[in-house]
């Protein structure tokens, strides 16, 4: 079903409560993944082979020129264009797509001609696609059958050729396009093959990581009977030529008979340096040619990550897509450190990791802090553990401090804020171990000092500290910058807390409730305001900002509705700051049932709509949530019901949005065990609807979190009562500390409401460090 067909679907349906009819189905075990859910509609996945959060990521290229393949694939696509290295997981915009490798037979075509008439170049129709974690295989229309598998950080290829002659093109210069992109993409470039049949190359690229480079090494198992070389307007090169530099490189090998044995190709990749390059490809391909042992390898690789949750209950389709869903939350950060330990850091360096350290890449972090990083805390605290050493010393690498969205050695600086310390505010919170005191200089750099250089990102943090809040008539998204600018404010007050910084922590917990000067109390909405204090008037919530300019937004993706509910760390101010609990809970009521209607100039992000909650991205995930702490969970537990069922289908367009490096995946594994994050820092879950009859939780240590709720099936999405290992649990949450210790929350489901349960203002969640206030309902 197309993005749009589900979007009129969502938002024609009316009992905001309600939930579809779905068959049960008892099984013993999980299904395994299907990678096609997210390549269709906006989910921007791609199903090719890739380890869990591998530096390689094999896949199938189909398209570069529309937003709908900012990865590189689409389901609904007719051809294939090759097979590159590198890729990005449900984005919003495109890159990477490295080193293309195109099995052709025929004449040597050096354009892929036009996805409407594919024979102009060469594409590939195709046919017979086989997606499995760790490995992919296509049959193409000119005959080769195609596998490709991966280690860490080389790429393989197996390409079974008819009887004949037939030829391998490698082409460098290969990528994402765009209409605003400012020539020349590809500005140096170098393609060079050794004596012994090497073939090494590298390339600097201005696609979205503006002057990224990447560098390969390749070989065959079988040596062509010759290799030729195109330089810069495909002008083939002096017969026996063994390099070419230029911007937009080529290479062909030939072979005169490629019938029999199959070809194949491994190439290690790098973001230092082709010797980078030539060291992962030795390390990890050694000098076997064995495709199936890698496969295999990669195989049992993936078991172990997706072995971290097993289900029973549920529907097969619930099933495989909580596995493939378990599968996109384990693909990004991307690895970005060589065995060497050496990686291209953002200060523009080269750098090396301590023993056993990594380096990460495609850091997502506006997205993925939400539900993606605690998720990992909670299933996987080994790599969280990597994960957060790398973020604090790329913070103090960068010129711009805390990440924001750095991708192969390059700050990109997209979206706002400066997330990155809300992944370490959280893992501290949660007891990770690391050095968190040697990030504090540079967050306090980003918190504090004006002068540092700004991007995109952190504009308006001079007035934001001034005046309380960004000002609409100045600084764009300025609604959705002084909220967030807030919430990193509150994660960053309890790394200075821990460093010892106790006046900073202060001042940057007062600042932290800066979002109440963008939320206007008497009518109940985030409006924007203007440098003189005044709100914009007349106020309309469904517009994206003041000014007639389709350009100009007050809100980052999103609308008045949504970001009146961004707020995270500080609830109950919100809650009293907009009339109390039956204002806020009516307040919610309405964001669920309003029309789903969105102005003109809407980005497609804005996607998933129930009433004017959007789904399909991240500023209000945690909307439905909300409802907890104003003592309706059963709403709480109505709506994450629906939403799990509506908006995640077994299908390639069963993502409503972009799948965001796996945010949307995230945000429904843990809804479907029913309890989700609002608050990372706050390390504690509030309670949904469980999904499955009964879940197993590797939690770290040997330690299984067992989460039951017999009998549940589509008819019962309530929660009526919760025992934590045997004991009545009366609060509708849990502390993250109780479940990472491992136990047993058995959930009692019914198919009607149990009001009382959650309703005491002692049994509600905390916020802002403290439990709920004593006072009794507005």
């Amino acid at each position: 079903m197309s993005n749009l067909t589900r979007r009129t679907l969502l938002a024609s349906t009316t009992a905001a409560l309600a939930w579809p009819a779905t068959s049960f189905t008892r099984t013993a075990d999980t299904s395994t993944p299907n990678l096609f859910i997210g390549t269709g509609g906006d989910g921007h996945t791609y199903p090719g082979a890739t380890l869990p959060f591998g530096m390689v990521q094999l896949s199938p290229d189909t398209d570069v020129e529309r937003w709908a393949t900012c990865s590189g694939y689409h389901k609904g696509d007719s051809s294939i264009m090759g097979f590159s290295h590198t890729h990005l997981s449900g984005t919003g915009i495109g890159d990477m797509l490295d080193v293309l490798v195109v099995p052709a037979r025929g004449r040597v075509k050096l354009t892929p001609g036009s996805l409407a008439d594919p024979d102009t170049g060469y594409r590939q129709r195709y046919s017979q696609e086989r997606a499995e974690p760790g490995y992919y295989s296509v049959a193409l229309a000119n005959g080769v059958l195609a596998e490709l598998t991966v280690t860490e950080r080389t790429g393989w290829h197996r390409y079974r050729f008819p009887s004949g002659p037939a030829h391998i093109l490698i082409d460098l210069s290969h990528l994402v396009l765009d209409t605003s992109d400012t020539q020349p993409l590809i500005d140096d470039a170098h393609l060079a093959i050794d004596p012994d049949g090497t073939l090494t190359g590298g390339r600097r690229v201005f696609r979205w990581a503006k002057g990224r480079r990447i560098f390969f090494a390749m070989q065959l198992s079988r040596r062509p009977d010759r290799v030729t070389f195109y330089g810069d307007g495909d002008v083939e090169q002096p017969a026996g030529a063994t390099k070419v530099a230029g911007r937009r490189l080529k290479a062909v090998f030939h072979f005169n008979e490629a019938g029999g044995s199959p070809v194949l190709v491994r190439c290690g990749i790098s973001g230092v340096d082709v010797a980078g390059a030539r060291g992962n490809l030795t390390a990890e391909a050694g000098t076997h040619w064995d495709f199936d042992q890698v496969h295999r390898a990669a195989g049992a690789r993936w078991r172990d990550a997706l072995s971290a949750i097993t289900v029973q209950g549920g529907t097969a389709d619930q099933r495989t897509i909580l596995a493939s869903a378990l599968y996109h939350a384990q693909l990004a950060p991307t690895l970005f450190s060589d065995v060497d330990g050496r990686y291209a850091a953002l200060d523009g360096k080269t750098a090396r990791v301590p023993a056993g350290g990594a380096a990460y890449s495609t850091w997502s972090l506006w997205d993925t802090y939400r539900a993606l990083h605690p998720l990992l805390t909670l299933i996987a605290p080994i790599r969280a553990k990597s994960l957060i050493d790398d973020l604090i010393r790329q913070s103090t690498q960068s010129p711009l401090g805390p990440l924001v969205w750095p991708l192969q050695g390059k700050e990109t600086a997209t979206m706002i804020g400066w997330h990155g310390v809300v992944p370490l505010a959280e893992a501290q919170a949660k007891g990770i171990p690391a050095d968190y005191a040697a990030a504090w200089p540079a967050i306090r750099r980003r918190s504090f000092d004006f002068a540092a250089p700004d991007r995109d990102n952190s504009l308006g943090r001079n007035l934001y500290d001034r005046l309380g809040y960004v000002p609409a008539d100045q600084v764009v998204e300025s609604v959705s910058r002084t909220q967030e600018y807030a919430y990193d404010d509150w994660a960053s007050s309890h790394i200075a807390r821990r460093a010892g910084a106790g006046p900073d922590a202060d001042r940057l917990l007062r600042r932290s409730h800066n979002w109440r000067n963008v939320v206007d109390g008497t009518i109940g909405f985030a409006r924007p305001r203007f440098a003189d204090g005044s709100w914009w008037a007349p106020y309309d919530p469904v517009q994206l900002g003041h000014m007639p300019k389709p350009w100009w937004r007050d809100y980052t993706e999103a609308n008045g509705w949504q970001t009146t509910f961004l707020n995270q760390h500080d609830v109950y101010g919100l809650i009293g700051h907009m009339g109390g609990d039956v204002a806020f809970e009516a307040k919610l009521d309405a964001l669920f049932t309003a029309p789903s209607t969105l102005p003109a100039n809407a980005p497609p992000d804005i996607s998933g709509m129930v009433g004017q909650y959007s789904h399909g991205n991240e500023p209000d995930q945690h909307a439905a949530y909300l409802y907890a702490y104003v003592g309706a969970p059963w709403k709480t537990q109505a709506m994450v019901r629906r939403l799990c069922t509506q908006m995640y289908l077994n299908d390639p367009a069963g993502i409503i949005g972009n799948d965001d490096c796996g945010q949307m995946s995230a945000w429904f594994v843990f809804s479907a065990l029913g309890f989700y994050p609002v608050d990372p820092v706050e390390a504690a879950y509030v309670f949904g609807s469980p999904l499955f009859e009964r879940a197993e939780v590797r939690v770290g240590g040997g330690r299984t979190l067992l989460i039951e709720a017999p009998g549940n099936r589509a008819e019962t999405p309530y929660v009526t009562a919760v025992r934590w290992n045997g004991r009545p649990w009366t609060r509708s949450w849990i502390a993250h500390e109780e479940l990472a210790r491992g136990g047993r929350l058995h959930f009692i489901m019914s198919s009607t409401p149990n009001p009382a349960f959650g309703r005491a203002m002692a049994d509600r969640p905390p916020s802002f460090g403290s439990p709920p206030p004593s006072q009794g309902r507005s």
